[in-house]
């Protein structure tokens, strides 16, 4: 194996095995930053040492023993390795008191138990702001490099590492526990979770800006930390029910894009190319959100929605009636113009679009939609479909021009331009 293939193999294994390392690295020394520091240290090591002898049988191991060795010399040289005695418990302490040399080794290694869930706690803090907290877990949980969080989400590097440096900071100066939110706290803790991936998988799903019209990798991150999540909450509703949500949308994912990487939507696209296996693992998730009694969890709901297109083999059999439904439903739960300009779009489906553009209409005043590209993009569409071509097509140019994603806005200009024809 060439060098360079070694060290791809090696940030394999960093991309598999760094959330575990940092997450327990968490737990020994306090500090997420130094976990990182400590971990990233390791990586070196593995650099350096796996270059010429191979990777080991079990390289997870390997980090972690060599970062435990350095976390234990930090420890010393910091001399807090008291306090840490002290969180070891009664049995280390009595130990000590019989004169025993401490088994710091031992006792730093106790089980992982739930350190990955305590560490995507402390990742989505609420202290942080929503761009902080994004990028901190793909930096910790998702192994991306700054470089690499920077170009999906189109910012400069140096924006990206200053948002991790200060959320790192924040955390260490408020003194937030690397432990699990308990009662109350619980459920506003979990729901910033839930939050923070859902933003990814959505900027991969459908990309705010750039030449592409979507980022699979940010896709493929997403859904692995909410199965991670699954696992580790098996008995959170919401958590099956966001997992049940993006496998059914990644399920669409080679259908969304056309041969020259242009947006396909979502009735237009060929189901022949929609991954069944995905679909099948969202239902399940689906199913398991409903049996723990989260069926009106808000995405419990987007995947039950989500779910009436899976299981159409034909745009044309969509049950639009329940999709409509569901988001009136759904509209109650969480009211927001968003939700609200998606109902319109089931009533138009379900019962003509005069009856959508009758909704859409009411939304037209709303502030929070002012530079809301797909208010116009939606309705150019039922104006075009009500034969109002000149009003349709000001619409898509409308919405061409507040969208920040070249291909999208090709999409628009195209329609605006059918419009105009269909004018003349």
């Amino acid at each position: 194996m060439t060098v360079s293939n070694k060290h791809r193999a090696i940030e394999a294994v960093w991309r598999i095995e760094s959330a575990r390392l940092i997450a327990g690295l968490t737990r020994m020394v306090r500090d997420v930053g130094l976990a990182e520091e400590l971990a990233q240290d390791a990586l070196v090591a593995a650099l350096e040492r796996w270059t010429e002898s191979g990777i080991p049988d079990n390289p997870g191991a390997w980090l972690m023993a060599t970062a435990k060795r350095r976390a234990i010399d930090e420890l010393r040289r910091g001399k807090r390795v008291e306090r840490k005695h002290e969180e070891l418990g009664h049995e280390l302490e009595s130990d000590q008191a019989h004169g025993a040399t401490p088994d710091l080794d031992a006792a730093l290694d106790d089980e992982v138990g739930d350190d990955l869930l305590r560490l995507m706690f402390i990742s989505c803090h609420p202290i942080l702001s929503t761009e902080a907290r994004v990028a901190l877990t793909l930096r910790l949980l998702g192994g991306l490099t700054t470089e690499e969080i920077a170009r999906a989400f189109l910012v400069p590097s140096t924006t990206v590492a200053q948002r991790i440096v200060r959320a790192k900071r924040t955390l260490s100066e408020e003194k937030v526990p690397f432990e699990l939110p308990r009662g109350e706290e619980l459920a506003s803790r979990l729901a910033s979770v839930l939050e923070v991936i859902y933003l990814v998988f959505n900027e991969g799903y459908s990309a705010t800006a750039g030449d592409d019209w979507m980022r699979p990798e940010l896709c493929a991150d997403a859904l692995r930390l909410g199965r991670i999540l699954a696992e580790l909450a098996p008995q959170e509703a919401e958590v099956h029910g966001l997992v049940a949500l993006m496998e059914i949308q990644a399920s669409r994912s080679r259908a969304r894009v056309g041969p020259k990487g242009q947006p396909v939507l979502l009735l237009e696209q060929n189901r022949a190319l929609w991954d069944q296996l995905l679909i099948r693992r969202g239902l399940t998730a689906l199913e398991r959100a409903e049996k723990l009694g989260g069926a009106q969890g808000p995405y419990a709901l987007q995947a039950a929605l989500a779910a009436c297109h899976a299981r159409a083999r034909r745009s044309e059999d969509t049950d639009w009636a329940r999709i409509a439904s569901l988001y009136s439903v759904l509209v109650r739960l969480t009211p927001s113009p968003v939700v609200e300009l998606n109902r319109a779009v089931a009533l138009s489906m379900a019962y003509g679009p005069a009856a959508g553009l009758a909704v859409v209409d009411t939304l037209t005043s709303e502030p929070s939609l002012a530079h809301y590209h797909l208010l116009p993009s939606v309705r150019g569409d039922l104006l075009r479909k009500l034969g109002r071509f000149d009003e349709a097509r000001k619409e898509f140019e409308k919405a061409a021009g507040l969208t920040r994603n070249v291909r999208e806005q090709t999409l628009l200009l195209d329609r605006a331009a059918a419009c105009a024809r269909r004018e003349a």
